[in-house]
């Protein structure tokens, strides 16, 4: 399998339940709910994505030949920091690239390893940490994980659908949209009076980093 990948760097996790935490970013190009092209946004089940996933041309990006390749090459990046090493797989949707040869190269280098997904393909075995971001309009297929983060609020979509799932930590995160500071108020009323459910900031945003 040929990888496409669209950029691959160091930084912080921003979100979740791992924010603050030292990590490669695997960023994989393309996504199954949006094609990233702006002239398509309207149309597509996920509106409000504010990532570039189109193409491998962004930092440390490129397409990959084998497993061992780009876990080589995700490897290299991290080199020099200390501690356990911590890859986050994300997109774009990382499970229509990230696979069990990806996998085991990864583990083989030393990696623990993240994805940041949609939820809309069933993720393959020996994934340390599953986080789960809800897309309403798009069928729910992975129904467990380390965390559930769902953007706030979507149109028909109300967290309790999600609150009886498999997951170990639930976070409403505010739709970064014109109506932030709105939306924001609506995720700290919501968490106050279900307290099953945590706030999630995008903290790099916050901090200016990416």
């Amino acid at each position: 399998m040929t990888y496409s990948v669209k950029e691959c760097f160091y930084t912080l996790q921003g979100e979740g339940a791992h924010t603050g935490r030292g990590a490669v970013f695997l960023r994989f190009a393309g996504c199954n709910l949006w094609n990233g092209l702006e002239k398509d946004r309207q149309n597509a089940i996920c509106k409000f994505c504010d990532t570039d996933f189109i193409g491998t041309d962004g930092e440390n990006g490129g397409k990959f030949e084998s497993a061992e390749n780009l876990a080589n090459h995700a490897f290299k990046i991290w080199q020099g920091q200390s501690g356990k090493p911590y890859i986050v797989c994300t997109g774009g949707e990382p499970l229509l690239q990230l696979d069990s040869d990806l996998i085991d190269a990864l583990h083989n280098v030393g990696f623990e390893i993240a994805i940041e997904s949609n939820g809309t393909i069933k993720a393959p075995e020996g994934i340390d940490h599953i986080c789960i971001s809800p897309k309403i309009g798009a069928e729910l297929v992975q129904k467990s994980g380390q965390e559930i983060k769902l953007v706030y609020p979507q149109i028909n979509g109300d967290p309790e659908q999600f609150a009886a799932l498999n997951f170990e930590n639930f976070f409403l995160q505010p739709l970064d949209d014109a109506n932030y500071q709105q939306n924001l108020l609506k995720c700290i009323d919501y968490c106050k009076n279900f307290p099953k459910w945590r706030l999630s900031l995008q903290t790099h945003k916050i901090i200016g980093i990416a």
